[in-house]
């Protein structure tokens, strides 16, 4: 007889549906590049990614040759762009799955072109222009030799160009109104050396929350599809938490005051308290650091978790709940009727960000879709 794993993630798709929505509202008129890399976030990027096709996503966002496989085996036809670039020796797979790379390598250029001079084909490329993030692509100054050297590789197609904001989470921060300045004279370079990209591409998100970019005609969405806030600063807005991470109660126990609580004794009881013991751990993507600071919801009501987190387990402190029984549902992330954990809240606790907490659960639990 199957029976329900101790810890399972519920993925709402008609939330995913209405954050899609939401975005496109805000996108107006802009097509919608939807990120689906490091498996949807944890969501789950086959069943995101037909989800998001449903609803007019023009194209998905992966990190690698590795992660789109999946989609294109899942029947998804729309462009793919790889966030990530290509190895050497996958580009046969590049035009074999018919995936898109951002290009910030000469070398890559070339081995594409010759590969698809041999094919018959112009295989598309996504120029990317480093305009003030420090990370991947080609830094503004060597745009006139890279430009000249794409001119001579006539089996790319410059389908589009592409940048990537550093700070578009801070609403206020001017840079990166900075960042699209550099990116208009960059966009202008493209166009009088001869290329007229298809797709013009700048904002996460943040930026399709908080700004307009006249130039640009395709958003990146990727975190607010998933009901995260792109900052601090976007609580206003109308975002539906997706992912739900479920478990249950296992034991119940009354310990007195004065008792030490889980790995090392790390929480001493002040008073008589009732202890309620969930299965789960980090074993299960839940942080250790969530030790002593973090909470769950029960019966819509936030509870502490006290004490060290366990590989398996996670002790919750319900003195102040005492209709509490074994067997009750217990919500680490998401909502529980009018109650709601929000990654952006959790993440605080532990210093760390939203994006990581959804791909550490969703990695390591069974996802139930509904919606």
């Amino acid at each position: 007889m199957d029976s329900l794993p101790a810890t399972r993630i519920e993925i709402d798709l008609d939330a995913l549906r209405h954050n899609f929505r939401l975005a496109g509202e805000y996108a107006a008129g802009r097509d919608l590049l939807a990120v689906v890399k490091a498996d949807a976030y944890g969501h789950g990027a086959v069943r995101a990614a037909q989800t998001l096709a449903g609803e007019g996503a023009e194209l998905f966002g992966v990190a690698h040759l590795g992660e789109a496989a999946p989609l294109r085996q899942a029947g998804i036809d729309r462009p793919i762009l790889l966030f990530c670039g290509v190895r050497p020796g996958e580009e046969d797979q590049v035009l074999k799955l018919r995936l898109t790379p951002m290009l910030f390598d000469l070398g890559l250029a070339e081995r594409l072109d010759g590969l698809a001079a041999n094919a018959g084909i112009r295989q598309p490329v996504h120029l990317k222009i480093d305009t003030g993030m420090g990370r991947v692509g080609f830094r503004p100054e060597e745009l006139p030799e890279v430009l000249e050297r794409l001119r001579q590789l006539s089996h790319l197609e410059l389908e589009g160009v592409v940048s990537h904001l550093a700070l578009a989470d801070e609403r206020d921060n001017p840079f990166s109104e900075e960042q699209y300045a550099c990116f208009r004279a960059c966009l202008r370079q493209v166009r009088e050396a001869g290329f007229s990209p298809r797709w013009v591409h700048l904002s996460n998100s943040a930026a399709l929350y908080s700004r307009d970019f006249p130039e640009c005609n395709l958003s990146r969405p990727g975190i607010s599809l998933y009901g995260g806030l792109p900052g601090p600063g976007f609580a206003d807005l109308d975002l539906r938490p997706v992912m739900h991470v479920r478990s249950s109660i296992a034991q119940l126990k009354q310990v007195p005051a004065g008792t030490g609580v889980s790995y090392g004794h790390r929480f001493t009881t002040g008073r008589p308290t009732r202890l309620a013991a969930v299965p789960v751990g980090y074993a299960d993507g839940y942080s250790r650091r969530f030790s002593n600071c973090g909470e769950v919801l029960i019966r819509g009501c936030r509870m502490p978790v006290v004490g060290t987190v366990c590989m398996n387990w996670t002790l919750v402190d319900v003195t102040d709940l005492p209709e509490v029984a074994v067997g009750d549902r217990v919500t680490f992330l998401g909502r529980d009727g009018d109650a709601l954990l929000r990654g952006s809240d959790l993440a605080a606790k532990i210093g760390t960000i939203d994006y990581e907490l959804y791909c550490s659960l969703g990695s390591h639990n069974e996802r139930v879709y509904e919606g």
